[in-house]
């Protein structure tokens, strides 16, 4: 029987990773008024414990590569905000479906963030998909003054932002020779240090059944993390990235089958397929452009 490829290694990787963080957004729901911070914590601590795990399995060192310590920390600073932007919509949006789309203008917000502090260039093409990513992600906002969830909306956007500059931090640090695994624990750390404090002073009590659940989110997170950092590791992003976006599909299969029937209205669902299409559009580009590149 003939193996698999690196590639179908590297979707197979991807679409678990998707599944892992819709199944993270559903149990943050069902986990119910628990607080974001609270919330927070417990999905890192999990994901910490793992990542313990891993690196002492693998015998590699609790130290981060040379002159990446700084990095770290504006990275983990970038990813708690956009965990907590992304939390606090996922929380507060009717739709869970409307968070993650609004996440999944990280990689958007990765190519802004790599032309600014990178000075890698952002072509002409990817900068009219960018404008028209943002359009979309407008119909799901829905700005006015009378929609009553533009705070949580606007709070998604700000999450997809900062997991954008989180990514752009962590492609930094892979160029440096930084182990990606010690990038996991050194996030999962930071967030625990930071969060603890308010559950030391403010903790909610919690039922057995919200505990599960919270566990269940750092579970799900933790093995959304850890696979796809497999999956970049069988195949590069142009080849594989596009099938992050199954993460709205099963997201919203999830919401209307196990959070009361959740159906986003039509301007949300304009709006996915217009981020969508531009995703869509940006991969094949972006491939092209590969091409070209290695027949020149």
């Amino acid at each position: 029987m003939k193996k698999p490829s690196n590639k179908i290694k590297g979707i197979i990787c991807i679409l678990l990773s998707a599944l892992c963080f819709s199944g993270m957004s559903s149990f943050i729901n069902l986990s119910g008024d628990v607080p974001v911070a609270q919330k927070v914590f417990f999905r890192n601590l999990v994901a910490l414990f793992l990542a313990v795990v891993v690196l002492v399995k693998n015998h590699e060192p609790f130290r981060p590569a040379k002159g990446c310590l700084k990095y770290h920390l504006l990275r983990s600073s970038a990813g708690l905000l956009g965990v907590f932007g992304n939390f606090y919509a996922t929380t507060h949006m009717s739709h869970t479906a409307d968070a993650a789309m609004l996440n999944k203008l990280s990689p958007f917000a990765t190519l802004i963030f790599s032309a600014l502090f990178l000075k890698e260039k952002v072509k002409p093409k990817q900068a009219i998909a960018i404008a028209v990513a943002f359009i979309g992600s407008m119909l799901v906002i829905k700005p006015s003054v009378s929609n009553v969830e533009l705070v949580p909306s606007l709070a998604g956007l700000i999450g997809g932002l900062g997991a954008g500059a989180a990514y752009t931090t962590v492609r930094y640090m892979s160029s440096k020779g930084e182990n990606s695994r010690f990038t996991v624990f050194f996030f999962s750390a930071f967030s625990v240090a930071l969060t603890a404090p308010y559950l030391i002073f403010n903790y909610y009590p919690m039922s057995r059944q919200q505990l599960i659940y919270l566990l269940l989110v750092g579970l799900c997170a933790a093995g959304g993390q850890f696979s796809i950092t497999a999956a970049y590791s069988f195949a590069p992003s142009r080849e594989i990235s596009i099938y992050d976006y199954s993460n709205i599909v099963f997201t919203a299969i999830e919401g209307y089958l196990f959070l009361g029937g959740q159906i986003p209205d039509a301007l949300s669902i304009a709006g996915y397929c217009i981020i969508c299409l531009c995703a869509v559009w940006m991969f094949i580009y972006n491939n092209k452009s590969d091409k070209r590149l290695k027949s020149s």
